[in-house]
């Protein structure tokens, strides 16, 4: 037993309510729940009750066991003194507000079915990766479609916010914001903080005056990302980038560049080498004038997927690091890595915007581009596409890995539809 199994039954009002009274013995009649309190304070705000013939507003607190009061030391804070009721497991003691008035008990240990206890149980001491996997042929489409759509929003959300918060250290500037979410993608994960460092340290407006020369984009951008530092005596075209990369850094005052221990190469393919999406930045800024307004701008899939197709300069179609070449053809970015930016670059920079400037059709868009993506492929989908969830595009690959990840493997299944459903079932009278 736990307490937010506690919140889960008392919210629902999911016990035997028959001839319902406190411990002392009085008649209740629950009126309104009350509103569940995230912040500190008693766990359910503006509730009301009947208690014998009065009817109270005020606080709910819940605890296992009614001794929980006195250990969360609630007898000496002001806070619970609006505390009309204690909800509890347990009733071992009476509480006391702090004027030493005690407060009226319900205890729920015989109140509530056996079924729905043993199915709770069951459901938070699972091992499986989905914890719910027996009860899924019991649950409809439509909750499972439902479930889906929510936890692709807050998916979308989620990210969304992040790019907020680059929206907010840019000065407010959609442009910058673009670009340092677009290098934080290029990172794809292993990559991603070193990139978002560089994307800190070289602003787009730097790149953007340099645009028209290939030179002196990649000098900037391997310089900064300090891979133009040693001798390069025999390599004439890394010499080049060294001599423009210490002219530029003079002119824009950059800081220092960074350093070799934030870059990952280890257990990468040399097409995913930090160097290598370097260079298909490089060919990128130097083909497109403007990240943001390109994405904001009405595309066809095809045109998006264009956008990120920019072949790198001569030197790295068979180089994967400064100075070191290799039978290995470096070409644009595949579509595979195009699809993964779309899905977690350019559709939530487009709900970001959407949310600083009210234009929530974005939001829409952002969705319809998701479902026009083709599904991702890996394990944990896999999993979930055995159970009879559709993954048929990418907004449902989406949708899954927020369920696996915020619900099925913290067990949070008091707070899914699908596991509200499971329970709901089990909730038999007595």
């Amino acid at each position: 037993m736990n307490e937010d199994f506690l919140a889960y039954l008392w919210k629902l009002q999911y016990f035997d309510k028959a001839s319902l009274q406190t411990e002392s013995g009085e008649p209740l009649s629950v009126l309104r729940t009350g509103m569940q309190n995230a912040n500190a304070g008693p766990d359910f705000l503006d509730a009301s009750l009947k208690i014998g013939e009065i009817t109270w507003a005020g606080s709910v607190e819940l605890h296992v066991k009614a001794s929980d009061w006195h250990r969360h030391r609630h007898t000496t804070d002001k806070k619970y003194d609006q505390v009309i009721l204690h909800v509890v497991w347990e009733n071992d003691m009476p509480v006391l507000r702090t004027n030493g008035s005690e407060v009226p008990v319900l205890a729920l240990q015989n109140r509530v079915s056996p079924a729905l206890l043993q199915t709770y149980q069951q459901l938070k001491q699972s091992r499986l990766t989905i914890p719910c996997e027996s009860f899924l042929p019991q649950i409809s489409g439509l909750t499972k479609t439902a479930m889906l759509e929510r936890v692709l929003l807050e998916r979308l959300e989620l990210k969304a916010e992040r790019i907020r918060a680059m929206y907010y250290a840019s000065g407010n500037n959609w442009e910058e914001t673009a670009y340092a979410a677009l290098l934080s993608g290029y990172g794809f994960k292993i990559n991603q903080a070193g990139f978002e460092k560089l994307a800190r340290q070289l602003p787009y407006k730097v790149l953007q005056k340099h645009r028209h020369q290939i030179l002196q984009t990649e000098a900037l951008l391997f310089g900064q990302a300090g891979f133009l530092t040693g001798n390069f005596s025999e390599d004439a075209y890394l010499e080049q980038l060294q001599k423009e990369f210490g002219y530029l850094t003079h002119k824009y005052n950059l800081p220092e560049p960074l350093q070799a221990s934030d870059w990952n190469f280890l257990r990468l393919r040399p097409a995913n080498f930090p160097t290598v999406r370097l260079a298909q930045l490089a060919a990128l800024f130097t083909s497109q004038e403007h990240i943001f307004s390109f994405f904001l701008a009405d595309h066809s899939i095809k045109d998006l997927e264009a956008f990120f197709v920019a072949k790198p300069s001569f030197y790295w179609e068979n180089h994967y690091m400064p100075g070191r070449s290799g039978k290995i053809k470096v070409g644009a970015i595949g579509k595979s890595s195009i699809n993964i930016l779309l899905i977690n670059i350019v559709a939530p920079l487009l709900v970001a915007y959407a949310h600083e400037t009210g234009q929530l059709t974005l939001v829409e868009k952002a969705l319809n581009l998701l479902e026009m993506l083709p599904p991702e492929k890996n394990q944990i989908l896999t999993l979930y596409e055995a159970l009879g969830f559709e993954n048929k595009a990418a907004s449902q690959s989406q949708g899954l890995l927020a369920l696996s990840q915020n619900y099925c493997r913290p067990v949070r299944c008091l707070h899914c539809a699908i596991g509200n459903g499971i329970l709901k079932r089990s909730k038999t009278a007595f």
